[in-house]
């Protein structure tokens, strides 16, 4: 099967007429596909990001880039999982770059589904987020062991992982992870160790006080111990500036996700005075 070029750009600017955001679709390729925005009551659009193919193939390029205007206010998911097919021997690896640009007042939530990479899979990934003075976001990212009912835990080829975050243009987040199981196995205590799945969410916000971050990082940790079990740990840190970011280790997916939307909805509440809504998703 040929390898395609995705390409997604879109661009969510703010009405001051119907005090709504809106979304623009500057460009738009296959496999990658937005039907529509959904307005929420708060007046943020909500936006599911689809792949038709059904997952990511062999040699693939996709591109997505987002830019949140001044005061808009945008949640972007998708509707499901992000699958990471086999690579044949002989093929390049798939690829993605994520570029994001969230301007002032403007706030990105980003809440996707896990990313699955298949046995024999390889896959890298670019993430570049800007934040503009006053911008807001929540991004995770969770990565899953592979198809465990297959018995495919930790059988892919390579998984390469970049991501930056900045805010007036200085970094304030810089990850970077390189996984290639059958040299340097994920089981390691000096890796994952019995842990199978991993997530991380940065909370951020340009404009807030210095002291916000120290304040929500001891209203968050109660809630990480409260979390956390035999089967998932939870921690968190601040950043430099800006925000924080929360961490997980897990022996399954259900128990991340959970985690994740009580850590998303303190924390928003916390910043915005404004409850966390559960994306709607459609297939």
């Amino acid at each position: 099967m040929s390898s395609v070029s995705g390409r997604l750009a879109l661009q969510f600017e703010y009405d001051h007429h119907s005090a709504r955001t809106a979304l623009q679709v500057n460009e738009q390729r296959q496999p990658l596909k937005v039907v529509r925005a959904f307005c929420s009551d708060d007046g943020s659009a909500l936006v599911h990001i689809h792949n038709v193919s059904g997952g990511v193939l062999a040699g693939d390029r996709l591109s997505i880039d987002l830019d949140v205007c001044p005061k808009a206010a945008a949640q972007v998911t998708s509707t499901g999982a992000t699958r990471v097919y086999r690579c044949r021997s002989e093929a390049q690896a798939a690829a993605s770059s994520i570029r994001v640009r969230v301007a002032a007042g403007g706030l990105l939530e980003y809440l996707p589904d896990p990313l699955i990479p298949f046995a024999g899979s390889r896959y890298e990934q670019r993430t570049t987020i800007d934040l503009d003075e006053g911008a807001g976001l929540f991004w995770w990212e969770t990565v899953a062991p592979g198809r465990e009912a297959r018995g495919e835990t930790f059988a892919y080829d390579a998984l390469r992982l970049r991501f930056e975050l900045r805010a007036g243009g200085i970094p304030i987040s810089l990850e970077s992870s390189d996984l290639v199981p059958a040299v340097r196995p994920l089981s390691s205590l000096a890796r994952l160790g019995p842990y199978l799945y991993w997530s991380s969410f940065h909370i951020c916000r340009a404009t807030a006080d210095a002291s916000t971050w120290p304040a929500l990082e001891k209203r968050l940790l109660p809630l990480a111990g409260e979390l956390s079990s035999p089967v998932i740990i939870w921690g968190l840190g601040r950043l430099p500036a800006h925000g924080l970011v929360v961490r997980a280790l897990s022996l399954n997916g259900r128990d991340i996700a959970r985690g994740l939307i009580a850590f998303w909805r303190a924390a928003k509440q916390a910043l915005y005075g404004r409850d966390a809504v559960i994306p709607r998703k459609i297939y």
